[in-house]
């Protein structure tokens, strides 16, 4: 039993003399360790056009298809979950069009931060509109569109660049006002609001102060528009108990539609800038 005690201890020097004179392999992270790295660069078609390959699921209300051509886009993140707005999804850019992107994972942000660009392999993968939103996961309720589990995910996505290719600036927010009147092009994408008022502000009513919105959202209007558009924020968002501000606010965030009404996502704080 002493002996094979002796020849233990002794196997364990050996190897870590062995890592000390440099015979260990260190990990690489040239690749990155999320995603399916093995996904190539061609086929890739702008987001405009893969929206445009399928006009009649986003003319009524609810439905999805698969995708079954063996086609990709490229675009950089421009929102996520980090601020607890935009639940288990992602909105995706490029300088043509946005999408949304669904799915079935918290911590999306933990690897798709703002400004990271990735590729997405859409073969076997479902496009829909939710109320009109172009949206990219799975079935839900055989007609809908809903998220996609992450095995799905994982495999259908890969990285572009490493840390050094996360360019947050890269997507500027388009003014609102310019594209207000557009919603089949613009939906999805990041906007700014200028110089706009909370409608119900006070002083003390928070975003979230009000009728709840499918149990867990409240929309806020702005004095500056009707009905038809509405700041909608989660009651779990991290910014969700800040005050409305009663001056003039530059809003940033993500334009979603539903039907014929502007949801505008904030993804963050700092996405309210009070104008003095």
């Amino acid at each position: 039993m002493k002996s094979f005690k002796y020849i233990l201890i002794a196997l364990i020097c050996a190897l870590f003399t062995a890592c000390q004179d440099g015979d260990w392999d260190e990990p690489s992270f040239k690749e990155p360790p999320f995603g399916n790295n093995s996904i190539t660069e061609d086929n890739v078609i702008s987001i405009k056009k893969l929206i445009e390959k399928y006009p009649n699921v986003f003319a009524s209300t609810d439905q999805n298809v698969q995708i079954t051509e063996d086609i990709k886009i490229r675009g950089r993140v421009t929102g996520n979950d980090l601020g607890g707005n935009l639940y288990k999804q992602f909105s995706l850019q490029d300088e043509t069009a946005a999408i949304i992107i669904a799915v079935n994972q918290n911590g999306l942000n933990g690897y798709l931060a703002e400004g990271q660009e990735i590729i997405v392999a859409l073969k076997d993968l479902y496009i829909g509109g939710y109320r009109k939103q172009p949206e990219i996961g799975a079935p839900y309720n055989v007609n809908s569109i809903g998220r996609m589990s992450k095995d799905v995910w994982l495999q259908h996505f890969k990285i572009i660049g490493g840390m050094d290719n996360i360019k947050p600036d890269a997507i500027q927010p388009v003014d609102f006002e310019t594209i207000k009147g557009d919603y089949d092009d613009n939906c999805g994408k990041l906007v700014i609001l200028k110089n706009v008022h909370f409608k119900d502000a006070n002083g003390s009513r928070t975003l979230v102060d009000g009728t709840t919105s499918g149990g867990n959202y409240v929309n806020q209007q702005l004095k500056e528009y009707g009905s038809n558009l509405v700041i909608r924020t989660s009651t779990y968002a991290d910014f969700a108990k800040m005050v409305m501000p009663t001056s003039g606010v530059n809003l940033i965030g993500i334009a979603t539609r539903y039907n014929n009404t502007w949801q505008i996502l904030i993804r963050k704080t700092s996405d309210i800038q009070v104008v003095n």
